[in-house]
């Protein structure tokens, strides 16, 4: 296209899972919450629907930033509120990276190389191991900046706090970011580290485990330094990122706090049920603290078609190293039987 410019020309824009508009689909492939909302969720959004949507919402989203500080014990500003942590992730990418080589796993979230392009910020992946975990021995001292997921995606795969805290030492003048999309289905959460290191900045979603992915809402934690290069770069592009109706479910749903550990342990249990039932039929799957797992088969591109014709997605990833994987988000008990029934099927047991 002759009006595109050079930039736009050379991207290749990230790829996400398929949302198909079609009825009794089991929806196991973009990694969101089977379950609903919270009830108060859905009440503070009625209650928000009305005349006062004719305004633009907090710029601040000062109300929703108190209750994260609340939840997680810090002051307000240490958070920042983003329009999804997809948006939170473009604006880190943006106020830190395009000074210093970048980071990163050369399996992780695919967003990662997307945004370094459009950015044009230098950047190199580190391999995992041969476990496909993150080894942290390359990471030390490094001459660059640091991104990973944890868990990682879409291995699923968690680190723990201590081998977190060994990077932001052996990498002082370096920013490290710990992408904490899945943290909540089992890992242990790195915040409590963002008091002690300033290098530090953790990114959230209220997609997964608060079941809200379709009103896009993310948030960072970190030194206020941090936090203030991050809203520089948000009010240069869009003062009002979250709206009203956002802001006011995000508030209820980190509040609720009985409801969100109901739903997360409920989809513990049924990652662990899933997972027992594929040992026994002797299908191997990375160790996962997500709510997804990482499933290794001999013809996983088949598995993943003859799936779909049954009217269940799941997640392939056609790419070097993971190609003989599939990615399953975990669902309800009633659907993650019916995935292992389906299995059985196909493989003919």
């Amino acid at each position: 296209m002759k009006f595109w410019s050079k930039i736009t020309q050379t991207l290749t824009p990230y790829i996400p899972g398929e949302q198909l508009n079609k009825t009794g689909i089991i929806k196991l492939n973009t990694n969101e919450n089977p379950f609903p909302p919270s009830p108060k969720v859905i009440e503070k959004i009625k209650k928000c629907v009305g005349s006062q949507l004719k305004k633009y919402p907090d710029p601040e989203s000062s109300e929703l930033k108190n209750s994260i500080a609340n939840f997680y014990g810090i002051e307000t500003n240490n958070v920042f509120i983003g329009n999804g942590s997809d948006e939170v992730l473009a604006h880190a990418f943006m106020a830190f990276f395009k000074d210093k080589k970048l980071y990163f796993p050369n399996i992780t979230y695919s967003f990662y190389p997307v945004y370094c392009k459009l950015y044009e910020i230098n950047c190199q992946t580190i391999p995992l191991n041969k476990k496909l975990e993150i080894d942290i021995n390359p990471y030390l001292s490094l001459d660059g900046n640091i991104i990973f997921p944890n868990p990682n995606a879409p291995t699923g795969i968690g680190m723990n706090l201590d081998a977190i805290e060994e990077i932001l030492i052996n990498n002082p003048n370096n920013l490290v970011v710990v992408d904490e999309a899945y943290i909540d289905f089992g890992g242990k959460s790195a915040v409590e580290l963002t008091g002690k290191y300033k290098n530090l900045l953790i990114i959230q979603t209220f997609s997964k485990s608060r079941s809200l992915a379709g009103m896009r809402i993310g948030f960072a934690i970190g030194n206020a330094k941090l936090i203030e290069g991050l809203m520089r770069v948000k009010d240069s592009f869009n003062s009002y990122p979250l709206d009203r109706l956002a802001q006011a479910a995000g508030k209820a749903a980190i509040e609720d706090k009985d409801y969100f550990e109901y739903t997360c342990d409920e989809i513990i249990k049924n990652r662990e049920w899933t997972m027992s039932e594929l040992k026994i039929r002797g299908i191997d799957f990375l160790p996962s603290k997500a709510n997804f797992i990482f499933v290794k088969l001999e013809d996983a591109e088949n598995m993943y078609k003859k799936l779909k014709a049954r009217k269940i997605l799941v997640r392939y990833f056609k790419k070097t190293l993971i190609d003989g994987y599939l990615r399953i988000s975990i669902g309800t008990k009633e659907e993650m039987e019916i995935l292992v029934k389906n299995i059985d099927q196909i493989m003919g047991v």
